[in-house]
């Protein structure tokens, strides 16, 4: 029922264009970047998409949690506006409710955004490199990879936006967490782990230990964001 409620809700907000041209400007990425460079990662020794992923990945997933960090704050703008959200509580509908619908909605259009990556991280491999046998699954592991660690920096984006009613406060605060994660060494594993530096991390070329890692990691991370969510909520609810 809430999911359905949000869709409704962002239908003239600019969400959903948002994020299509989003996902298609950073699946455009490796495109623009093997055709005028592609004689750097030809001769590279390594799977086309460890080698794609590895020259690529940062500014796409940059694009990606900036686009979370934006999508969420629009959600919560249209809830705070002419004091929406008070209105909503007046009905049978539980404020965590509110928040795990945006949840989904808000992940089901990075699952989007992935696919266009994927899409042209699959067009590349197949116009400037060889194909392997494996080469699907070997895609389908590395976005779902992507997918998996993304599952925090949404959850955060949320929390952070619905504590705040300025728009504009919630946008600077998740921009300054986003462009804090690319500084961070990526070598320590307690500053790699941090929600908007996960999305960073690759698939590809990673070992197993890391990949377990980092996927318990973004388990647990997201399990303490929501619990911590409805805390808050209640908190405030209290207050008020």
């Amino acid at each position: 029922m809430t999911f359905g409620l949000e869709c409704k809700k962002v239908k003239r907000t600019g969400f959903i264009p948002t994020f299509i041209v989003g996902g298609l400007l950073a699946a455009a990425v490796p495109v623009v970047n093997m055709a005028v460079r592609s004689e750097t990662y030809l001769g590279l020794e390594s799977s086309p998409i460890q080698i794609l992923m590895d020259a690529n990945w940062q500014m796409m997933a940059m694009l990606n949690v900036l686009l979370l960090v934006a999508g969420a704050c629009l959600m919560y703008h249209t809830e705070y506006a002419d004091n929406a959200i008070q209105k909503m509580c007046m009905l049978p509908i539980k404020e965590q409710d509110l928040f795990f619908g945006k949840t989904v909605l808000i992940a089901v259009m990075g699952i989007v955004i992935l696919i266009f990556e994927a899409i042209g991280i699959a067009f590349c491999s197949a116009h400037w490199f060889e194909l392997s046998g494996n080469f699907a699954l070997e895609l389908l592991k590395s976005f779902g990879y992507a997918f998996a660690l993304m599952s925090p920096s949404v959850l955060l984006s949320l929390l952070i936006a619905s504590l705040c009613q300025n728009m504009w406060v919630s946008l600077g605060i998740g921009v300054i967490c986003v462009f804090m994660a690319t500084m961070l060494p990526t070598d320590k594993f307690v500053l790699s782990i941090f929600p908007f530096a996960l999305p960073f991390q690759t698939f590809a070329g990673a070992t197993g230990n890391v990949i377990r890692n980092m996927l318990i990691a973004s388990v647990v991370e997201t399990v303490i964001i929501a619990i911590a969510e409805v805390l808050l909520l209640k908190v405030r609810r209290s207050m008020e």
